[in-house]
């Protein structure tokens, strides 16, 4: 009877968790279609497949530079499916050869007859979803509308072409690419990187709704919209690209020379902070660079030399000494049982001002502040706070580090600290940190915040605008402001600069060398050490328009400041230059006519010659009528008369663009061989020589 009763027992109990088990499959079930919908394609009791609303993602906006040339853009791609089951057959039969043959003709990797047998195979076998060809461009995708059957719509051809794929992209390539940078989840926090990171909530917009459906291979879009998403609004950066290029392209061209490691290059609108143009290139194969690391906005570096100005500014304005007082820059200097010694071999300088000093770059200025200040270290550190070297600029965008200053009573202050700081060693600093200190002498004392955007716009409308701050309205006192203005003057007429010139503008700036320490600590042997090379300044030095800074890291040719980095800041300084309107005065201005000058003219075609100074307004006396015209200036107006050319003679053509010359040598038989470009200066047949035809004469242009 008891087994009876056991077997009756696991039968009920078997019963029951078997009841439980299907109950909890059939929950499970309900669930997950209220949830996902079905697993395969199914009709409703209304006759419809399942559907959920899901967010529609808006197009980010876009990053554009001053002019509003687009820097980073968001392009749209379509995933082309076919439902060939809404075809009508006799359509169908009719022209899938034309649509497979129009499919070849766009994507010729497949056949015609691939596609005909994929979409035959996919109507006779009821698939309403066939994919045809993701990451379509617009542009194919109303080619494709217009194939064959396709052209019926979706309804009727099938096409279904509403699945889209925003992707950012760089239109200028590796160009900026850190600073532009990028936002992305990790870890489930955000990460950000440069403009896009930094005004990330700007450019992404807002989601909107729409409308999903599930079928046989997933959940499709339907195109019925619910909530429009609002597109990103767009920031228009500081950023002028024709700068930029100019930047980027100079200094990798002298990485490459140099064998550098890195190196950066930033270049800022003097009264406004407006970050024009900012490079940075990291070295990976041989000749090659690439912008991986912001090197100028997060990488703290001893800044050398160029720190000197720092110290100039807080002894002067303590009081500590006067800039023509004089000191004995022997060549070398001990401190505290260490030296250092000037790059001018060892040698010194003699007796000199300080002014002297600074412009020929002498360590003797370490000397000088630890025997002005070694009682009063933090009077020196209080200084340099004042001057906004301690602490952070504060940009919008990520990554920028706290300078590194030893303090008095910190754990790394020695009785080096301060004469070593003083010279550009035991401080580090960033290149935009120190530039911002130079720009702050060049716009009269006032420090401001270096700015990357300019504005942000939605739908073409000005929604933000981000204004210049002033950090500091004056750093120092105007007196002192114009002894350093003067000495940054000096060091490019009688100093380390002095081989960086420019024939339109002057340049005021300070050099900057400094060793770099090994890995293993100290400097390693003479040949074994590492150099940065450094130029900052500002130009046009009366009336600044610019500041400038150019780091290069571990060059393997040359290490000082001025054959370095100097060379790069002059290249970048001319070509902006050239280009600034603020420094060419408009030849047509009534209030500032050209008469009062006397313009350069060479001798060429007398139409050309005419018509370009009817056009610059420049008033000009003709002697006589002529083919050919040459200008004289020595009455102290501009005279211009025939210039006398020989059929039979080789014509002096000195002076005279190259098309000139070209047209007046060649019409008379000679053949012409040409270097440089500008004007003539050496031609090697002499003016007035015998013609002899076929004769080959070369030119030098310059």
């Amino acid at each position: 009877m008891s087994k009876s009763k056991n077997h009756l027992y696991r039968r009920a109990y078997l019963i029951y968790f078997g009841f439980v088990f299907v109950m909890g499959a059939v929950l499970y079930s309900t669930l997950d279609l209220q949830i996902n919908g079905p697993g395969v394609a199914f009709e409703t009791n209304e006759g419809q497949l399942p559907t959920r609303v899901v967010n529609r993602v808006p197009r980010m906006g876009q990053i554009l530079d001053r002019n509003e040339v687009p820097l980073i853009t968001s392009v749209t791609f379509y995933d082309i499916y076919m439902d060939p089951t809404v075809v009508d057959d006799k359509v169908f039969d009719a022209q899938v050869s034309e649509l497979s043959q129009g499919l070849h003709e766009l994507y010729p990797d497949n056949s015609a007859r691939y596609y005909e047998e994929r979409i035959r195979r996919a109507k006779a076998n009821g698939v309403r979803y066939l994919m045809i060809r993701r990451k379509v461009t617009n542009y194919e995708r109303k080619r494709l509308r217009k194939l064959p059957i396709f052209e019926l719509g979706q309804m009727k051809g099938g096409i279904i072409d509403n699945v889209e794929t925003i992707l950012r992209k760089k239109p200028n390539g590796n160009l900026l690419n850190r600073t532009l940078g990028y936002y992305k989840m990790l870890d489930n926090k955000p990460f950000r990187v440069g403009i896009e990171g930094a005004y990330y909530e700007y450019l992404k917009g807002e989601d909107g709704k729409e409308v999903e459906q599930r079928i046989s291979s997933g959940w499709k879009k339907t195109g019925k919209v619910i909530k429009e998403a609002i597109e990103g609004a767009d920031v228009i950066s500081t950023i002028d690209k024709e700068i930029q290029e100019v930047a980027h392209s100079e200094l990798e061209k002298q990485m490459i020379f140099m064998n550098a490691e890195h190196g950066c290059v930033i270049l800022m609108d003097v009264k406004t902070g407006y970050v024009r143009a900012i490079a940075n290139l990291t070295k990976i194969g041989e000749g090659k660079y690439t912008e991986n690391y912001n090197y100028a906005i997060g990488y703290l570096e001893v800044p050398g030399s160029t720190m000197k100005l720092a110290s100039l500014m807080a002894g002067l304005e303590d009081g500590k000494f006067k800039i023509t007082d004089k000191v004995n820059a022997t060549g070398r200097y001990s401190v505290g049982g260490s030296s250092m010694s000037d790059s001018n071999h060892g040698m010194g300088y003699g007796t000199i001002t300080i002014q002297q000093a600074f412009e020929k770059s002498s360590n003797v200025i370490l000397q000088l502040m630890h025997r002005v200040y070694r009682n009063q270290p933090e009077e020196f550190i209080a200084q340099l706070k004042r001057f906004g070297l301690t602490e952070k600029l504060g940009i919008d965008l990520e990554g920028e580090p706290r300078p590194d200053v030893a303090t008095p009573g910190s754990k790394t202050w020695s009785i080096l600290s301060l004469p070593w700081t003083s010279v550009g060693y035991e401080v580090r600093q960033t290149p935009l940190q120190t530039l911002a200190f130079y720009n702050a002498v060049a716009n009269n004392g006032k420090l401001v915040r270096p700015l990357f955007v300019e504005k942000i716009k939605r739908n073409g409308q000005v929604i933000k605008t981000f204004k210049p701050v002033v950090l500091n309205p004056q750093v120092c006192s105007t007196h002192t402001l114009k002894i350093l203005q003067s000495c940054l003057e000096g060091v490019m007429i009688r100093g380390t600069g002095k081989s960086l010139k420019s024939s339109l503008f002057t340049i005021a700036g300070k050099t900057g060398t400094a060793v770099l320490t090994a890995a293993g600590g100290g400097y390693g042997s003479e040949n074994g050490k590492s150099y940065q090379a450094s130029f900052v300044g500002y130009f046009p030095a009366k009336k600044p328009l610019y500041s400038c800074i150019v780091v290069i890291s571990k060059p393997k040719k040359a290490y000082y400041g001025a054959a370095v980095s100097g060379t790069v800041f002059a290249e970048i300084a001319n070509k902006v230059y050239a280009s600034a309107l603020q420094y060419h005065r408009a030849v047509n201005d009534p209030r500032a006519p050209l008469s009062q000058e006397i313009p350069a003219v060479k001798s060429g075609a007398a139409r050309d010659l005419k018509f370009i100074m009817k056009e610059l307004n420049v008033r000009y006396q003709q002697n006589d009528e002529a083919e050919w015209l040459k200008a004289d200036t020595a009455a102290q107006r501009l005279q211009v008369s025939r210039k006398v050319i020989s059929q039979k003679k080789v014509p002096n053509v000195l002076g005279m663009t190259a098309k000139d010359a070209v047209y007046l040598l060649e019409s008379r038989g000679l053949v012409v061989r040409m270097t440089g470009f500008g004007r003539v200066t050496n031609q090697s047949i002499l003016p007035g020589s015998q013609i002899v035809k076929g004769q080959v004469v070369q030119l030098k242009l310059n």
